[in-house]
């Protein structure tokens, strides 16, 4: 039987209630009605339970989920999701630089391209898996503190059946497999974006992002909170709906790596990216989610520059992001912890016994945290920041991904990046984006510059 995963209401609502729980509602009574029927707790890892429930459970489900969304918050102020709302929270707004936009040297934006894919790649294999499993595989094969991408060489039989690797990455993202960029949503967006960029320009719509995905996005290629904007979409819900509309997972991190893009193609203007970030994350974000992207763009356009230091940047992150929300107090939070300690496990130990017991390892608000953290504790070298950043656990790949091509912009072009991270990759992307699949890192940079030199 076909268990579509992300979707199926009865796997939502555990989702709902935690998702409830963080953003300043009340849901006990709630989920005093879903247990009392019998509803089950949300999947922890997978996308869908393993078994249909009963039609009065998804009924129920149903119901249930559109009473959450009707719950007020105690957090809304301090957490709005409009545009207007959110600079008038933020005293340190970026103003917009006069003149016309800054160019983006084609050798940065190559290295952004080819950190992101390294980052991303690094993190692929152990997707998924506890923090614990991460620290047992690479110390058995040699390669802890990470130094190096995951292999399955030297580890024992015993531990890769206790914690096998990410099943639809090992073949090809194992150091020992690795032949080329596989794909990865994590590039795919990006790629849209671009796709975005080019068809729209500047001033595209939250509707041009929208009909963009169902015109190029495979809809099995999307998860979490995009799977539920695109079946809004497919159900005649508009934006800024599309984000609401039983999605518990609308401050999840999927905005986030959708975000560098925006980055890349503001250099020097954090404002402006942090706006194009906004209007493509309310497609299918809220609040946190939203300002995560807002926070991971405006520090990607300040880092394009090539002029200010990793903590400069991530400062400039944080001006776009309202001071009292959960994200930028977790941000502000994990960088005080990078500065604090010289060992980076004690960092990560301490920002996961402050997140997991609340957070979903895919939420934003603790992923966002831990890539500040590891920029800062790294001080913004490239394999210093997606190290740090994987070996911290959660959304490995994502947080991979980010750090990663932060990390490569500051350090200004491929070849100040070491060659044991770009070679494998062979300046070749796989992606179901139509047009894009095969294309080399160099002609992406060739395609940003262009696009960030546009008016």
């Amino acid at each position: 039987m076909l268990r579509l995963t992300w979707v199926q209401p009865e796997d939502l609502l555990g989702h709902e209630l935690r998702q409830a729980a963080l953003d300043g509602r009340e849901p006990s009574a709630v989920a005093a009605r879903w247990a009392a029927a019998g509803g089950p707790p949300a999947p922890e890892r997978a996308g869908a339970s393993p078994h249909p429930p009963s039609r009065y459970l998804r009924r129920l489900a149903e119901d249930l989920l559109d009473e959450l969304a009707e719950l007020p918050s105690a957090l809304a102020d301090d957490e709005p999701t409009g545009l207007e709302r959110i600079k008038a929270l933020c005293p340190d707004w970026p103003t917009r630089p006069a003149g016309p936009p800054t160019a983006l040297d084609p050798a940065r934006a190559e290295a952004a391209w080819l950190g992101r894919a390294a980052g991303c790649l690094l993190g692929k294999p152990v997707e998924k898996l506890p923090l614990t499993a991460i620290r047992a595989l690479a110390r058995a094969a040699g390669n802890w503190p990470l130094a190096a991408y995951f292999t399955a060489t030297g580890v024992p039989r015993a531990l890769l059946d206790a914690h096998p690797w990410n099943r639809r990455s090992a073949a090809t993202s194992l150091a020992e497999n690795i032949d080329g960029m596989p794909e990865d949503d994590d590039l795919n967006y990006p790629l849209l974006n671009l796709l975005l960029l080019q068809r729209h320009g500047r001033a595209f719509t939250t509707e041009d992002v929208a009909g963009l995905w169902l015109a190029e996005l495979p809809a099995a290629r999307t998860f979490t909170a995009e799977r539920i904007a695109y079946r809004n979409l497919l159900c005649g819900i508009e934006p800024p709906h599309t984000a609401r509309h039983r999605n518990p997972f609308r401050e999840w991190i999927g905005a986030l790596i959708r975000a560098d893009v925006h980055g890349w193609t503001n250099p020097g203007d954090p404002a402006s990216a942090a706006e194009q970030a906004y209007r493509d994350a309310v497609l299918s974000h809220t609040a946190n989610g939203v300002y995560a992207a807002m926070f991971t763009a405006a520090a990607i356009a300040a880092a394009a520059t090539g002029d200010r230091d990793v903590h400069a940047v991530l400062r400039t992150g944080l001006s776009v992001v309202p001071p009292r929300s959960r994200l930028a107090l977790a941000v502000t939070h994990a960088v005080g912890l990078a500065r604090a300690h010289e060992d980076f496990e004690a960092v990560v130990d301490a920002l996961h016994a402050t997140h997991a017991p609340r957070h979903h390892w895919v939420h934003a608000v603790p992923n966002t945290a831990l890539i500040a953290a590891a920029l800062t504790h790294s001080h913004g070298d490239f394999p210093g920041a997606v190290c740090r950043a994987v070996s911290g656990g959660w959304d490995t790949d994502s947080n991979g991904a980010t750090a990663g091509s932060l990390a490569a912009l500051l350090a200004g072009s491929p070849t100040a990046l070491p060659e044991r991270w770009t070679a494998p990759l062979k300046n070749r992307l796989a992606t179901s984006v139509a047009g894009f699949d095969g294309i080399g890192f160099d002609t992406l940079a060739h395609l940003t510059h262009r696009e960030a030199a546009r008016p």
